[in-house]
């Protein structure tokens, strides 16, 4: 009996997988072929029997339990854990909760998809490590959008998740679990994951801080991926300190994700008495008055501007005009690229050297024999993302690369004279989720409706942090504030100062 796991094909496999290339043998020269093949499958077989290259789980823990309803209220619960590090570090007395796109060992991991619900992750991120490491304790996985592909909270598989400000409204997407429960004081840090906004976008809509940091500042080892350039991981949290510590621990290269450029962790929460004097700060116009923008949304943001200058911070309005070009960038990368990737490419796709997560990249390919249970958001996007590969060669993703550079550059050229960028996070407040047999219009617009300021600078990779400034009909408003790459302190710093300065739930549209 074979112990070979990689089977030898046979003459008439061979000639489908001819065919499916286009390729047209005659059966004396197939026949060859295959018996030229039969030493590559003896070493396929070798490299099946050799252990994989893995990091060691370290922390002993349970898989944890499934929450009742009754203590899952707002639906933003996956699963409930307690996993602890030492009794020492900077996390120690944390508790902090993981978006359920990042591996956390023998603890489930659904990614929001039913076609990954039963998969267990065999590693730990490297971000849950650091955790740990560091004292902190994972208190559970927090539900998010059906693969990622939502910044609205009503594409999950277990549910929607409610806005901790109004049962029946948007948490946002697709980190919508980890923005709720600290929105609702359950936990003060978690973590979520940004392609489009998907941190800054729940935490606009859910009133807490969320940071996207500059892109490979964190590493995303043991994280799902969606598209290699558009992958981020940072912290989302009740308070600018506790944003600041959490980067502190997450920070600088792990050796596994080559997307890292060697930046190490700076200690973040120096910069947070430093007040915004001096700070010189860019309104961008191009920011407001979108065609999707409530009034009192930029008229709140706006006001908020002007209260940097009450902390004699030097703040003026400029012109980006790549700023509005910079959504159809993106959409060309996310759209391609993800669908490239992480659904054909089984999460993981080729050409790089980090680690491949290979249980999960397994487990995932099961995809494509339930396909019809996809998200309709992920549907669509994987309907326009595979026309333009198939009928375009994959131009306008390469295009769309391209032009990053010149997007990044207009940007840099606002950098070079100011320290900030500022704007909406994002146009609206959050907007009631759709009845669960709403039409598919419907759920589509709530799924990207919300786009427009956050998804460029996952391209350009500037760091990018959303900050409660004011509130409309009783829901927050986030205003966000871009930086070099890198500089993550001048946004942690500027945030401090108005954290100090304002008690956020109170402003109002007009009132300074």
């Amino acid at each position: 009996m074979s112990l070979n796991t990689v089977k030898f094909p046979t003459l008439e496999q061979l000639s489908e997988v001819a065919a499916e290339l286009g390729f047209a043998f005659t059966e004396a020269d197939l026949a060859a072929h295959r018996e030229w093949l039969l030493p590559a499958f003896e070493a396929y077989n070798g490299l099946d029997r050799m252990p994989d290259e893995l990091p060691p789980v370290t922390y002993p823990r349970l898989p944890g339990r499934r929450p009742d309803p009754e203590e899952n209220r707002y639906g933003a619960w996956y699963v409930k854990t307690e996993v602890s590090g030492p009794a020492s570090g900077k996390l120690r007395g944390k508790k902090i909760a993981l978006k359920d796109n990042i591996c956390l060992a023998g603890v489930p991991m659904m990614n929001g998809a039913s076609t990954m619900e039963g998969y267990v992750p065999d590693i730990d991120a490297t971000v849950v490590t650091r955790i740990l490491d560091a004292g902190g304790t994972i208190a559970g996985k927090t539900v998010c959008e059906y693969f990622c592909f939502s910044g609205g909270s009503h594409t999950s598989a277990t549910g929607p998740v409610h806005n901790p400000h109004r049962m029946g409204y948007s948490a946002g997407g697709s980190s919508s679990g980890s923005a709720a429960v600290v929105g609702l004081g359950e936990v003060p840090m978690a973590l979520g994951g940004d392609q489009g906004g998907s941190i800054r976008i729940p935490a606009s809509f859910c009133g807490i801080y969320g940071l996207k940091p500059t892109h490979g500042l964190v590493p995303y080892t043991g994280i799902m991926p969606i598209e290699l350039t558009l992958d981020h991981t940072g912290p989302m949290t009740a308070t600018v300190e506790d944003n600041a510590l959490l980067l502190e621990v997450l920070a600088g290269p792990d050796g596994l994700d080559p997307r890292q450029y060697g930046a190490a962790a700076k200690p973040y929460r120096e910069a947070l008495g430093r007040g915004a004097a001096r700070l010189r700060i860019a309104v961008v116009e191009e920011g407001f008055g979108h065609a999707q923008s409530l009034p009192q949304v930029d008229a709140v943001v706006r006001d908020a501007a002007e209260r940097f200058k009450g902390l004699d911070a030097t703040v003026d309005t400029v012109s980006v005009p790549m700023h509005r070009l910079g959504s159809a960038i993106w959409l060309a990368i996310a759209a391609e690229g993800a669908t490239m990737q992480m659904m054909l490419g089984n999460g993981f796709g080729f050409n790089w050297q980090g680690l491949y997560v290979t249980s999960m990249l397994d487990f995932h390919s099961a995809w494509r024999i339930r396909a019809d249970e996809l998200s309709d958001s992920l549907k669509n996007t994987m309907l326009l993302g595979h026309y333009m590969v198939t009928r375009y060669r994959g131009h306008y993703y390469a295009k769309a690369q391209n032009l990053v550079r010149r997007l990044r550059r207009a940007y840099d050229e606002i950098l070079s004279r100011y320290d900030l960028l500022l704007m909406p996070t994002l146009p609206m407040v959050a907007t009631p989720l759709p009845e669960a047999n709403a039409p598919v219009a419907q759920i589509l617009q709530r799924a990207y409706e919300m786009l427009a300021n956050t998804a460029q600078f996952d391209c350009t990779h500037h760091p990018a942090m959303s900050l409660p400034c004011g509130m409309v009909d009783g829901l927050p408003v986030g205003m966000m504030l871009v930086a070099k790459a890198f500089d993550e302190e001048t946004i942690y710093r500027a945030a401090a100062a108005f954290e100090r300065s304002v008690d956020w739930k109170s402003l109002k549209a007009g009132q300074r």
